[in-house]
């Protein structure tokens, strides 16, 4: 059996109707997983479920479209999951929103909250929605999608990257509470990655170029890398690594 074999798994990828989380579900579903496909409109939800049960099998995947800003459409989100699939052994924190592009001094106060609520607190409500049959097995993988951002400061994007930072300590400190019970809790900090999320950075090709300037691979990262590495994670090849955040930048940090 390969390191990489997620038969038998079932896992919730929020912000899976496209980019990275829809890339993290396909390859989920390549490796044998059942996979809860939710973003917030239902449509595109719909279209990546079907394609999945297409591919890999009709019962493959179900969609579940659900705000992650709403606790109760995320309860609804993880019962409908146990409902089809019997249980959550992966998740997947992906969604994000950033409603602000500019310096501190300019975020009104309901962005601010919007970007802390949607990118710290909806991850910390949606494990906790989770844990305890986790708990119960002694076995569970937790994911969250998070960013270079958080190791760098930003003129414009500077309440980003602090929502991103704050995942990093979210993920030790779950780590340190649920290692015992054999939970592990990880973080992926993508650098640019072509997705729609990040289309002002990479479409107009000056603008790609300055961007990856600086990286020694020199080019953008594509939604599939990042899945690679929530393979790992989810996987038994990851089975000795908690608490860390796997930076996938192409080298973008270390220059």
């Amino acid at each position: 059996m390969s390191l990489f074999d997620l038969s038998g798994k079932s896992a919730i990828i929020t912000g899976s109707s496209r980019g990275i989380g829809r890339a993290i579900a396909e390859q989920f579903a390549a490796q044998g997983a059942k996979v809860t496909i939710s973003s917030r409109k239902p449509g595109p939800c719909q279209e990546v479920a079907a394609a999945l049960n297409e591919t890999y099998g009709e019962g493959t995947a179900i969609a579940v479209p659900a705000n992650i800003s709403s606790k109760d459409e995320l309860q609804r989100m993880v019962d409908a999951t146990n409902d089809a699939f019997g249980k959550v052994d992966i998740v997947v924190c992906n969604a994000a929103s950033n409603p602000y592009y500019g310096p501190m001094a300019g975020i009104s106060d309901d962005q601010f909250e919007k970007i802390l609520s949607n990118n710290i607190i909806s991850n910390h409500w949606l494990i906790q929605m989770c844990l305890p049959q986790m708990q119960e097995r002694k076995s569970g993988s937790i994911i969250i999608v998070s960013s270079i951002g958080g190791l760098r400061a930003s003129p414009v994007i500077g309440a980003y990257n602090i929502s991103k930072a704050a995942d990093f300590q979210l993920v030790r400190n779950l780590a340190a509470e649920y290692g015992p019970e054999n939970i592990r809790v990880n973080a992926i900090a993508p650098g640019l990655i072509k997705t729609d999320f990040a289309r002002a950075l990479w479409e107009n090709p000056d603008t790609l170029k300055r961007a990856t300037a600086g990286s020694p691979l020199k080019r953008i990262g594509e939604p599939v890398e990042i899945a690679g590495a929530a393979v790992y994670l989810a996987s038994e090849a990851g089975s000795f690594m908690t608490g860390q955040m796997m930076v996938v930048d192409g080298g973008a940090t270390i220059t």
